[in-house]
């Protein structure tokens, strides 16, 4: 049986989860309404205490949206984060925290590391199985946005080449990207450091030059402006890596003797065994320390599943306390018409069918809360991703899966059964008492 339920579609295994979960609903559902038409007085319930049902819907629907609407963002943030790292096959950096390194490099987060000097980096330049080591230096801003100094060729492959307008030729232009507030032909200063702290005339007489704008990617690279590492050198006062006599040239290759030192180098592998070498040759003790974004991700996506795991444990407990106050709430109701309910069955009706009718009351309202709360949850979603877009600048687009369709249906499935509870109490209450009502 194991081996056949591996064998279906993920599409299947959700849509068979969903289908057992509904199973004793529909079989409840039947056995209690069959040969009956208890509709028009369920309907009349409704009506009559509309306000108070309309509370309880909304309350489950507020419950069951919010829920849905943080677990959505968990996997919302995880597929975005990997995807923003997708173009970061191997960071080369001085030993530290890898957590560090990878905030700082690939999703942009100012931070205070280390800096590798030049024979470190013609070291990982010069091995054979490296396609582009692109030096990353960074520290400086912009209108909020950071600066960043590297090559043109990381700057094409981080963009597979969509860039509007050209990428820099010399020392003094930038790409900016997609979400930055400045047009082609565009010139600014840099300001010296980030935040509250960045001096903002510290780099007054150094003028940059807009000359091309980056494809949106859903990355922090969106609010990132790049320019020639040799810029970044220059405006702090140190060399820019290059001999005198070789004028305003940029990229590589550089000379050891005069590269200033960076933060970390992006490496990126001739292939994908060439990248696990890699990572082998220039982890050396003590000098450099190579690793895959990928794997430090993995660590996070480890602590963020056991977030996700209590997320989920409190959307449970919260629909379990609102599904306790709804059945409450059925008792309450239960008693505002156990008159009529009493008259019912003084004129001669079946119990089961004075059972269909508030099991059907009771189910309906647990329904049309589930339902609203998809809606709800739906809604929460979109509006959580957004917020979570502009603090992170990772493109998170969340939404809802069969994982929280399968989830919403458990909670209508139990709740309904648990409706039988109020049914029961008032079948076991005298017809005479009720009539006194």
């Amino acid at each position: 049986m194991t081996d056949l339920w591996e064998t279906l579609s993920a599409l299947a295994q959700d849509m068979l989860i969903a289908a057992a979960l509904l199973l004793p609903l529909l079989g409840l559902g039947f056995v209690l309404l069959r040969g009956f038409r208890p509709l028009p007085l369920v309907w009349a319930l409704l009506w009559r205490f509309r306000w108070a049902n309309l509370m309880f819907v909304v309350l489950i629907a507020v419950s069951t949206g919010m829920g849905i609407g943080l677990i959505t963002q968990e996997r919302g943030l995880r597929v975005g984060s990997a995807q923003a790292a997708e173009k970061f096959d191997l960071v080369v950096a001085a030993p530290g925290s890898e957590l560090t390194l990878m905030l700082a490099s690939v999703f942009l987060q100012p931070s205070a590391v280390p800096l590798l000097d030049g024979a470190a980096y013609d070291r990982i330049a010069s091995h054979p199985r490296v396609e582009i080591a692109a030096p990353i230096a960074f520290g400086d801003s912009f209108d909020g946005a950071p600066v960043v100094g590297t090559i043109a060729e990381f700057v094409t492959y981080l963009t597979d080449d969509q860039i509007e307008g050209r990428l820099f030729a010399r020392t003094g232009e930038a790409v900016v990207g997609a979400a930055i507030d400045l047009q082609l032909g565009d010139h600014f200063a840099p300001a010296h450091g980030e935040g509250e702290e960045a001096e903002h005339d510290a780099h007054d007489e150094f003028e940059i030059e807009v000359v091309g704008r980056m494809a949106r990617s859903g990355s922090p690279w969106d609010h990132a402006i790049l320019i020639p590492v040799e810029t970044v050198w220059e405006v702090h006062g140190l060399a820019n890596g290059h001999p005198f006599e070789d004028g305003d040239k940029i990229g590589p290759p550089f000379d050891p003797a005069l590269f200033p030192g960076t933060p970390a180098v992006i490496v990126r592998a001739t292939d994908m065994s060439g990248a696990y070498a890699l990572r082998s040759a220039l982890t050396e003790a003590g000098e450099t320390m190579a690793f895959f974004p990928g794997t430090v991700l993995a660590s996070l996506y480890r602590v963020m599943g056991d977030v996700r795991q209590a997320m989920q444990i409190m959307s449970i407990v919260t629909q379990a306390l609102v599904a306790v106050s709804v059945l409450l709430g059925l008792f309450i109701l239960s008693r505002l018409f156990q008159r009529q309910l009493a008259m019912l069955r003084a004129l001669g009706a079946p119990r089961r069918f004075v059972m269909a009718v508030v099991w059907g009351y009771g189910a309906t309202l647990m329904a049309a809360g589930t339902a609203l709360g998809l809606l709800f949850g739906f809604g929460a979603a979109a509006v959580l991703s957004r917020i979570v877009t502009l603090r992170t600048d990772i493109l998170v687009s969340a939404s809802i899966t069969w994982a929280e369709i399968n989830l919403a249906l458990g909670f209508l499935a139990v709740t309904s059964i648990l409706s039988l509870i109020p049914v029961l109490v008032v079948l076991t209450r005298p017809v005479v008492q009720g009539l006194r009502q």
